[in-house]
């Protein structure tokens, strides 16, 4: 009765499916592991857990923070940019804090957009991508994403007479775990600014790269019409704490500020200092964190293609993105390995139509249990 038409739009989630499957497989003693969730299992850098804890018993930090308050984590976060990724950004016009990069990316389509304008979109993507556009009532048009192209976009394929509010890209990416390079942000910047495109780059994977690769800064391109999203939550495992911060344009910066101010306060005062003091910390400290899921991404693809599943060997991200031969419903294969097996994994098809026959692993669990969960989903019937 009550459910809007906004509301109403929001796609509904297979993960609810998958919920009820490890419900059962527990109900049936099963033990569960759970590779469906990207969400970290690694511990916050101790001294970052330590400003927080100084701060709960600092009486300043319980009032309302005002946007003169997140001066030190916009300045942090600026000053991590410039080390990192040699971008020289305004801290109090082009920076701006972010009660976690989901949210941050919801409310700035609602800044930056009206109804019925378009969303260049990738296909796969990451499924809030999809919410966040119909609750801003955008219209979606998906590119889409192919391995034999190494799941980048080819835009110079996007109809002539489509022209985009905004293109979202994410790399390295989720579910695919592709990356890209910084050419690939020129061409994407270029081809936004011929259009009058926005580009938003969510970038939450930024430091949990592999080997000698490190992921570049869509902001690398430049600043003016390129807006890009950062999370606490992988490199520094702060997921629970609901902290990023979006950079770039300051007139998209200033619209976001506008529709965060009628809608949300910052985020309280210890975590931003909490944030500040993690993205000032040498970058040594993030590729502690790196390294783990490194070593676990080198125990379950191995396992994976012992099985005959394609997989690539990610450079980056927390997963992995597997096609399983003679796979048609990825949702059936993830729900009947649960139910089996207690091994949980993401079906492709909760990423978009050209996810389909694909299933995505988090890689948080050690080395030793993905491999045995590698085994154990080598049991399961395809069809």
């Amino acid at each position: 009765m009550w459910g809007s038409q906004r509301a109403a739009a929001v796609p509904g989630s297979v993960f609810a499916l998958m919920d009820a499957a490890k419900g059962r497989a527990r109900a049936a003693g099963l033990d569960i592991i759970d590779l469906s969730i990207g969400s970290s299992d690694l511990p916050p850098p101790e001294p970052v857990l330590e400003v927080l804890r100084a701060a709960t018993r600092d009486a300043e930090t319980y009032r309302y923070p005002l946007f003169s308050d997140t001066a030190p984590l916009r300045e942090a976060a600026a000053g991590y940019l410039a080390r990192r990724f040699g971008v020289q950004l305004d801290p109090q016009r082009e920076v701006l804090p972010l009660i976690g990069a989901q949210e941050g990316l919801a409310h700035l389509l609602l800044a930056v957009t009206d109804p019925g304008d378009t969303l260049l979109l990738p296909d796969p993507c990451y499924p809030p991508y999809l919410g966040a556009a119909a609750v801003a009532g955008l219209k979606v048009v998906t590119v889409p994403l192919r391995p034999e192209a190494g799941f980048l976009p080819d835009l110079d394929a996007v109809p002539e007479g489509v022209r985009p509010r905004v293109l979202l890209l994410n790399y390295p990416n989720n579910p695919t775990s592709a990356v890209a390079d910084a050419a690939f942000f020129w061409r994407a910047a270029a081809w936004c600014g011929a259009r009058g495109t926005l580009l938003v780059h969510d970038h939450p994977y930024a430091e949990l790269t592999f080997g000698a690769y490190r992921a570049p800064s869509a902001l690398e391109a430049g600043v003016d019409g390129v807006v890009e999203l950062h999370s606490l939550s992988k490199t520094h495992h702060m997921g629970g704490f609901r902290v990023g911060f979006a950079a770039g344009d300051a007139g998209a910066l200033a619209a976001l500020s506008r529709v965060k101010g009628a809608i949300d306060f910052h985020a309280y005062l210890g975590i931003q200092r909490a944030a500040a003091h993690a993205l000032s910390l040498p970058d040594e400290v993030g590729r502690v964190g790196a390294a783990v899921f490194e070593q676990r991404r080198d125990a379950l693809v191995p396992a994976l293609r012992a099985l005959g599943w394609e997989v690539a060997l990610p450079q980056a991200s927390m997963y992995a993105w597997a096609r399983v031969p003679g796979v048609t419903d990825s949702v059936a294969f993830a729900v009947r390995a649960a139910e089996t097996t207690g091994v949980a994994v993401s079906p492709g098809a909760a990423f978009g139509a050209g996810g389909e026959g694909f299933v995505r692993f988090a890689l948080v669990q050690p080395p030793e249990v993905l491999r045995g969960a590698a085994r154990q989903l080598g049991t399961v019937p395809t069809a």
